[in-house]
């Protein structure tokens, strides 16, 4: 009862499903308990067909055959043994006490398989298997069933609901047991792939029970007789992919019928309850014998008789006047069918795929329909126009249709429209209530748009190349597409002009329109814009726009601009090197990029100042038309961080340091004409306190002024001085030529030192964290100590110092060191927090000396520097793992042993004469 009550706890805690894993689960470990409790089999089924040879017909062990049967397809031999081991399992494995309702609804969601494995577990869960409830549906195809077994099976399951039997030796198998069947409540037989004789078709009719009748892929009879099929209560036939000369079917409740691809050539049908006939890919059944099939089904409502070539007009027509309910058509590839003269008032679905008939012309047999829900119209060549008025047409489709050139629809509830690959359609015309979404995309000559449907919301009208501006009037307000919110327009290159007024539109793409030289859009709630590829605009407005970032830097050709965006936040023109007029009005916007417009002027700068006083970051690089009139204007904006001028032709920095008190980057890139008196508000005045970044690359700053700058704005965390002539060494020692204005450390010595420091408390160290001098080709020396106090120096990148000779850092947190040729991500450095020396191609380098401890990787690639210098410097980086020495002519292989010994943390080393040494 203990396990019986953990199972209701499972059932509450975990449901049904659960339960229904643990009992698989279970079984699975059962089934392996009976396997192994019995040493000798009595018989053993077969892993793909379940050969029943072996097996007894006894009373008793009758339902071990039906779960014998029904899980020998589970590719595992089964010693079913006798009932001892099924006592020897109930001793060996812990009994399931639960109530057989329990196990009843249990069982009720497991497939035939598992229930097979169920059963061996106990004799209370083979008892519950067995329960006729879960065997209505058996499947006997390609089984080595006998036909004592079947008959004993239906004799014991009078509920069985569907039966399958197929192979070459099922007929036999059905004929012996077809008197079974007639004591079986079943609904459904079904058959495949073997000789079913004209004597079973005899006995069918005393299968009083039988509502449903499948047989596939068989030949009926002896190929050329005639095949009568003759059931009172047959609701449902199908005789699919058979070969037979003639049939008859007399079937006074049958409702459905197919004879899909069964080759004969005559087919007499006496079914007056018929509702559903598939007769497609009768090749052989000519026009004569379809008509008079399908005229004697008065009740028929749905008619597939697609690839059935000899179908005429005149047949259609007596169907129209026999057949009054007729609701579905299927007529694809019937060449001769044009419906010219056919009337079909009921039909809803109406398909005619690769109709050669098709024409025109047949659009009024069409329009006679005015039931109609769905009209395929793929593969019809010779149609050139489609007109309908259908006042129910939900669903049309028209592929591959290579004439088809008009297109006119009036159906307002249409909801679903498919035109692809028409190369000639040039005009459409659509009005509909319920269409939501309209795809066209690749029609070459659509010229011509009309739309007035009041529920569209996208439309794709993608590289249809020819449609000219005259399709933006079709969306703009009171255009007949009152809430449209999606438009693509993408590779349209007809388009030049571009002008929307709307109010619904949210997404525009107007990708891949390299011909549209002007734009302008009234759309306040647009969202989205895509301007990729418009490389020829030239005057673009956007007053009122509802988006929140605009790039148009990839508008090289932009001159004229206007933006009224009230939600914005970020602008981009970077690029526009033609662009001169500019009215920015963005009261939300932070981030403006103006890189290389070379057009724009000090007035520009002012008027966007005054209407965007929310700017953080500006930046004007290459902008040489930028003066100190349009640098005053910074003062409008309070909250400006970021400062690019960088290739500008500066020659005063005054109007920055008044105006920009919150600026915390200034990047002076390349500004030639700024003179050695422009910085020394900066480390003399104090200007600019909120500086944390500065960028005076390839600048003509003299060295004087540099080394005061870097000694007096303590505050500084990035500098970069890259490619600037006038560095010559980087000598922050306490030698002669030493700055006098750099601060000193406090009380810290060198681990390796014995001298002693004077202590200097009064000076606060350093915050510079980053400092770049990349392609300085006069540096020699870079002399860093201790007392330097840069404490906070996590980067420092001499890389391209072709002359560099000594190398002397000490530095408790530098986490990189460069002096190769290359670029490291600050942000990687920073998390990683771990030192990568790279003195890679600095061939004049032969003095190396480092006390950096967090240093784990050190690059010497073709530096002049020799084994000695390279062991001093290894013995003080206690936790390096990775040494690079390759192409280092004074260093030889055979000193790598000693270089590890000297610095036991070594995990990789790196030589010209092996790629790795362990």
């Amino acid at each position: 009862m203990l396990v019986g009550q953990q199972f209701y706890r499972i059932i509450e805690k975990c449901g049904v499903l659960m339960l229904i894993i643990i009992i698989i689960f279970f079984c699975s470990g059962a089934h392996s308990a009976i396997a192994g409790s019995s040493n000798v089999g009595k018989s053993s089924a077969s892993a793909e067909h379940g050969d029943y040879n072996d097996i007894q017909g006894s009373s008793v062990r009758s339902s071990d055959d039906a779960l014998r049967l029904m899980s020998s397809d589970e590719g595992s031999n089964f010693d079913e043994g006798n009932d001892s081991d099924i006592a020897n399992v109930d001793d060996q494995v812990a009994k399931m006490d639960l109530t057989d309702d329990l196990l009843h609804m249990v069982f009720s969601f497991l497939d035939h398989s598992n229930l097979c494995k169920a059963a061996r577990v106990c004799n209370q869960w083979r008892t519950a298997s067995a329960h006729e409830d879960f065997w209505k549906s058996l499947n006997f195809e390609d089984r080595n069933i006998s036909v004592e077994q079947f008959e004993d099976i239906c004799r014991r399951y009078p509920k069985i609901a569907t039966i399958r039997l197929s192979g070459p030796s099922s007929y036999q198998l059905v004929m012996k047991a077809v008197s079974s069947l007639r004591l079986v409540a079943s609904s459904a037989l079904t058959l495949g792939r073997g000789n079913i004789m004209d004597s079973f078709f005899h006995a069918l009719a005393d299968c009083s029970m039988l509502r449903r009748l499948s047989i596939n892929d068989a030949v009926l009879g002896s190929g050329i007789q005639e095949i009568s099929v003759n059931h009172d209560r047959l609701c449902h036939l199908q005789l699919t992919k058979c070969r037979v000369m003639r049939i008859a079917v007399r079937c006074p409740q049958l409702e459905t019928m197919s004879l899909k691809r069964t080759n004969m050539a005559q087919t007499v049908l006496n079914c007056p309850l018929l509702q559903e006939l598939d007769i497609g890919s009768c090749h052989k059944l000519p026009d004569s014998a379809i008509r008079s099939a399908v005229t004697s089904c008065p009740q028929l409502v749905s008619l597939d008789m697609s690839n059935c070539s000899c179908v005429s007009d005149e047949t259609l027509r007596e169907i129209a006047q026999n057949c009054a309910h007729l609701s579905f058509l299927d007529a694809s590839y019937c060449p001769n069918v044009s419906l010219e003269t056919v009337r079909l008032p009921m039909l809803t679905t109406l398909k005619l795929h690769s109709c050669e008939g098709i024409t025109s012309a047949s659009m009024a047999a069409i329009a006679y329909s005015s039931m109609l829900e769905v009209l395929e119209l793929d593969n019809c060549s010779l149609l050139t126009s489609v007109s309908l008025d259908l006042p129910r047409l939900q669903n049309i489709r028209l592929v591959h249709c290579r004439k088809f050139a008009d297109l006119n629809l009036m159906t307002l509830t249409l909801s679903s429209i498919l035109v692809s690959n028409c190369p000639v359609l040039h005009r459409i015309n659509i009005t509909s209530n319920s269409l939501q979404k309209l795809t066209i995309p690749k029609q070459d000559s659509l010229t011509t748009l009309a739309l007035q449907c009041q529920s569209l919301q996208e439309v794709d009208l993608s590289e249809c190349e020819s449609l000219n501006n005259s399709v933006c009037n079709v969306f703009n307000d009171g255009g007949g597409c009152p809430v449209l919110k999606s438009l693509i327009l993408d590779n349209c290159e007809s388009l030049t002009s571009v002008q929307f007024i709307s109010t619904s539109l949210i997404c525009l793409s107007l990708g891949g329109c390299r011909a549209i030289t002007n734009l302008d859009l009234t759309c306040p709630n647009l969202e989205k814009l895509v301007l990729d590829g418009c490389d020829h605009l030239e005057r673009a407005s956007f007053c009122p726009v509802g988006l929140s970032s605009l790039n148009l830097g990839i508008c090289p050709k932009l001159s004229t601009l206007s933006i009224e965006a009230p939600y914005m936040v970020s602008l981009e023109l970077k690029g526009c090197g033609v662009l001169s007029e500019a009215f920015i009005n963005c009261p939300l916007l932070t981030s403006l990029d103006a890189s290389f417009c070379s057009q724009l002027t000090d007035d520009c700068l002012s008027a966007t100042t005054v209407s965007c006083p929310l700017i953080e970051s500006l930046i004007l690089m290459s902008c040489p038309s930028i003066g100190s009139d349009g640098l005053r204007s910074l003062f409008c904006l309070p909250n400006l961080t970021v400062l690019d001028l960088s290739y500008t032709f500066l020659v005063n920095l005054q109007p920055v340091f008044d105006s920009c008190l919150q600026l915390k980057v200034l990047k002076l890139q390349a500004c030639k004409y700024l003179t050695e008196t422009s910085l020394e508000p900066l480390y003399k005045g104090g200007a600019l306190p909120a500086l944390q970044e500065l960028d005076l690359s390839y600048g003509t700053f003299s060295q004087s002024a540099i080394d005061e700058l870097l000694a007096c704005c303590t505050s500084l965390t990035h500098v970069s001085l890259n490619g600037c002539l006038n560095m010559h060494d980087l000598n922050w020692g306490c030698s002669c030529g030493q700055s006098k204005n750099l601060p000193a450390a406090n009380t810290l010595s060198r681990a390796s030192s014995n001298e002693n420091i004077p202590e200097s408390s009064e000076q606060s160290p350093r915050l510079l964290q980053n400092l770049n001098c990349v392609g300085c080709p006069n540096i020699r020396k870079v002399v860093i100590p201790l007392r330097a106090n840069c404490c906070h120096l996590l980067i420092l990148n001499l890389s391209l110092s072709a002359n560099l000779k000594e190398v002397d850092v000490t530095c408790l947190n530098l986490c990189f060191l460069n002096l190769r040729y290359g670029w490291v991500c600050d942000k990687c450095v920073l998390v990683s927090i771990r030192l990568i020396s790279d003195i890679c191609n600095c061939s004049s380098l032969e003095i190396l000396k480092l006390e950096c401890p967090r240093l784990t990787s050190l690059f010497l690639q073709s530096c002049n520097v020799d084994e000695e210098a390279v062991e001093a410097a290894i013995s003080k980086c206690n936790i390096l793992e990775t040494l690079d020495v390759r192409f280092c002519p004074k260093i030889s292989s055979m000193s790598m042993g000693r270089l590890r010994t000297i610095c036991s943390s070594l995990k990789r080393i790196f030589s010209s004469w092996s790629t790795l040494l362990p």
